[in-house]
């Protein structure tokens, strides 16, 4: 099926001239969609033995491979996959690009967070641009074509897809497949490949067991504000290691945290992130399961919308002292933009969204609630704290 992402790269290959860096979720897609696009890039990947010695041999071996030394209409395209697990990949990308820039071009994608490395000086700076791949959502199955603002006109998807959507996932196999035996076995093998081969080939945890405890825990808790010393409590391991854990979890794409906002707000909450796993399907509790997926739905828009440059957007949760919470904060450009409550059937106006839609000054304050039936109504012309169904405003994010 088409994504989004195939005209974000050709959109990219098209206008930019650095090199394309493609982060996700293992098996939301990046090397499908990478592969797509045009001109057909060469395709080498770390894992292979083969495709590893071109790799190893240097930026001469994979211009050479990509066929850069020949004459073409375009520049070739060659996609390196997992490149990261080269233990001086950046070196090599440097010099692939300071060499052989404007006669080949570069994707570079990873399942584990590729951002993680610019951390304390990057020797890459200028020389790519990083766009974040996420599972499926409402609004790309509707339309997969490059977005021209934050929102898109609301769509109606089929009950079918929606179903298929809330029950399996925004992971493609199991959506496409709709078979619940199959998705079960799908996210045993995602997890056990997750925990136990991307751990070994990235890190030197050797309490795999543990850690596995810990994914365990925290897909329960999807959702939950979270304390290191509860999850130390329940894995029988030290706050400290914890600490470590949840951040190399969260690398994998195995969780994502929300941090509470607290500027301009009088008695926040200043600690205790909220988690939130990735699949949504294999969250158990309904309520926490649609959380989740609205969750997945904002961040995919905020990333999407920051790295297509339409500013800087952020996801948070905004909590008080007094109780008075509203499950997400969207900021753009550092300024609060839009509050979002998820609720199942609840269409009964939180007091908390309208107090803190007056507090901060937020353009847009949505109760969103999954058994509400889709409006051919734009969410966003409103302005004031308003109830709307969840089929409608997914619709209109990216």
């Amino acid at each position: 099926m088409r994504r989004v992402y195939d005209a974000i790269l050709n959109d990219h290959l098209a206008r930019q001239r650095q090199m394309a860096f493609v982060s996700g979720p293992r098996q939301a897609g990046k090397t499908t969609a990478c592969r797509r696009v045009s001109p057909e890039p060469a395709y080498l990947n770390w894992d292979d033995l083969g495709h590893r010695r071109i790799i190893l041999a240097g930026p001469e071996a994979i211009a050479a491979h990509a066929g850069a030394d020949r004459l073409q209409e375009s520049p070739p395209v060659v996609l390196l996959d997992e490149i990261h697990k080269h233990a001086r990949w950046k070196g090599l990308l440097k010099g692939l690009f300071d060499t052989w820039e404007g006669r080949l071009r570069v994707l570079v994608t990873g399942s584990s967070r590729l951002d993680v490395y610019r951390r304390g000086g990057d020797s890459l700076m200028g020389r790519y641009l990083l766009y974040h791949l996420h599972p499926l959502s409402v609004a790309e199955i509707l339309e997969p074509s490059l977005p021209t603002g934050e929102t898109r006109p609301p769509r109606e998807l089929p009950h079918v897809e929606w179903t298929a959507l809330c029950d399996h996932g925004g992971f493609p196999e199991p959506f496409l497949k709709r078979d619940p035996a199959f998705s079960l076995l799908w996210r045993q093998l995602r997890r056990q490949q997750l925990l136990r081969e991307d751990l070994r080939d990235l890190t030197r945890v050797v309490e795999i067991d543990r850690l596995h405890a810990l994914a365990d825990i925290l897909a329960e808790r999807s959702g939950n504000q979270t304390t290191l010393s509860r999850l130390a409590n329940d894995v029988h391991a030290a706050v400290d290691t914890v600490r470590r854990w949840v951040p190399l979890l969260e690398s994998l794409h195995h969780c994502f945290v929300l941090a509470p906002y607290f500027a301009r707000i009088a008695n926040a909450i200043r600690k205790e992130p909220k988690v939130y796993w990735w699949d949504w399907s294999d969250v158990d509790d309904p309520g926490q399961r649609f959380e989740t997926m609205v969750a997945t739905h904002l961040l995919k828009a905020v990333d999407g919308w920051t790295d297509l440059g339409l500013g800087t957007f952020r996801l948070f949760y905004v909590r008080d002292k007094l109780q008075r919470e509203v499950d997400f904060l969207v900021t753009r450009n550092r300024k609060p933009w839009m509050l979002v409550e998820a609720k199942t059937s609840d269409t009964k106006l939180s007091p908390s969204l309208a107090y803190y839609h007056q507090k901060l000054g937020t353009s847009h304050a949505f109760q969103i609630v999954r058994e509400l039936p889709f409006e051919a109504a734009d969410c966003f012309a409103r302005h004031d704290p308003v109830v709307v169904p969840a089929r409608t405003l997914l619709s209109q994010l990216l």
